[in-house]
């Protein structure tokens, strides 16, 4: 199974494409796909979804996991990446994959084995799971690659987590 795991955002959406298959994971690509903050904001969103269009064209992932957003303070920062992560969503639903999505406290425990792990334990465990050399950077496409791996520790349980 080839799974997209995305940590969503604005300013760097962070991905990671793997390939489970018999317990065993196999990393295809990861990276950002990166908006700067000086476009216009409907350029940004289109630009996100033209990337995350042409990798989904790429790869052929059958589902899409993503992390759910937390509540930022800042009210226009959270309504505009919640829009980008919106056009995250509709971009893997107009290529007909299955999306779902699961909590930062999910997805450590999945990788990690511990709900309540810093983030330089989760990355560190991406790193060795998925047989890397260094920890992807930026942040976002380590979480991006956790995203996976919780995915597919979650693949029995799947309609638990579809998003609806």
């Amino acid at each position: 199974m080839i799974i997209l795991g995305i940590d969503p955002g604005l300013a760097i959406v962070g991905y990671g494409v793997i390939e489970y298959l018999g317990n065993k994971y196999r990393v295809i690509d990861y990276g950002a796909i990166t908006t700067e903050s000086d476009m216009d904001f409907p350029d940004r969103l289109k630009m996100i979804y033209d990337e995350l269009s042409h990798i989904i064209d790429r790869y052929k992932p059958e589902d899409l996991a993503m992390e759910e957003l937390f509540f930022n303070k800042n009210v226009k920062t959270a309504i505009k990446v919640g829009q980008a992560r919106g056009v995250q969503i509709l971009c893997a639903k107009n290529k007909g994959l299955d999306i779902y999505e699961y909590t930062p406290l999910q997805v450590k425990q999945a990788v990690v084995g511990y709900g309540r792990a810093e983030k330089s334990q989760v990355q560190e465990m991406v790193k060795v799971l998925l047989n890397l050399k260094e920890i992807p950077k930026p942040d976002d496409v380590a979480d991006a690659l956790a995203v996976a791996i919780c995915h597919s520790s979650s693949i029995n349980y799947k309609d638990m987590f579809r998003m609806k």
